[in-house]
């Protein structure tokens, strides 16, 4: 018969798999919904332009596919945060954590979509060359900055940024999701803006991006990487430029 710590031990490995299975089919979800309204070849400009609430929710979960994948790693940490301190009644649910995330990508979501009704009107891109070029240089001249690169420290080094932030109870749960989230979208926020270069919803494009966000923060190197791309794309702005 089992004793108490190890049915408590195998009831919290269960809880950490709860975890990560949701976090999966969250961005398993949201990738979905990308794919399906991210075809390649997708016409770039719209009969009308959607709703504004249709454009805040095409970037919350589009944002959520892009970031969740980097974003991981945190969350289950916190999560084995929370097992290891079982015995703390102060420690909250680890979706009040994510939901402290996703809450920024939401504020952004709101901005990018009001940017996109206010500059692109009915298209899905900027579909100005010079606009797009000067988009890509001013992306790479962030990777660059000292800002991007502190950003960046923060979201690859979870376990010392929860050690840093952490609160006890809901509200320490949700600040310290508002947190990294404000991280990331530091981090983040001008590699987001370039969709209006290669297409707000070109698969393609996202697939890239996502791609270099999840480099950026979890291989080895990964700040290298984001100024090596931060070269790439002030090299590409100029070529388009000339």
């Amino acid at each position: 018969m089992s004793s108490a710590p190890d049915l408590t031990s195998r009831v919290l490995g269960r809880q950490r798999l709860v975890v990560a299975a949701g976090v999966t089919l969250l961005a398993s979800l949201a990738w979905l919904f990308v794919i399906d309204g991210a075809g390649v070849g997708a016409p770039m400009r719209m009969a009308e332009p959607p709703p504004f609430a249709a454009l805040v929710l095409m970037w919350w979960v589009m944002m959520a596919a892009m970031m969740l994948p980097s974003a991981t790693p945190a969350i289950l940490l916190y999560a084995r945060v929370r097992q290891m301190r079982n015995g703390d009644g102060g420690i909250s649910q680890t979706w009040v954590f994510l939901a402290g995330y996703a809450a920024i990508w939401l504020l952004f979501s709101l901005a990018a979509a009001g940017l996109q009704r206010l500059v692109t009107g009915g298209s899905m891109a900027l579909d100005h060359p010079v606009a797009e070029a000067a988009l890509l240089i001013a992306a790479g001249l962030y990777q660059l900055s000292p800002l991007k690169s502190a950003c960046l420290g923060q979201c690859r080094a979870p376990a010392q940024f929860i050690s840093a932030h952490w609160r006890a109870g809901t509200a320490g749960a949700v600040r310290l999701g508002v947190l990294h989230g404000g991280y990331c979208v530091g981090c983040c926020w001008m590699l987001m803006a370039l969709l209006f270069v290669g297409g707000v919803m070109n698969l393609l494009w996202i697939v890239a991006l996502t791609a270099l966000v999840t480099f950026e923060k979890l291989v080895n190197g990964g700040q290298w990487l984001a100024r090596a791309a931060g070269l790439a794309l002030i090299t590409g702005g100029l070529v388009l430029l000339a």
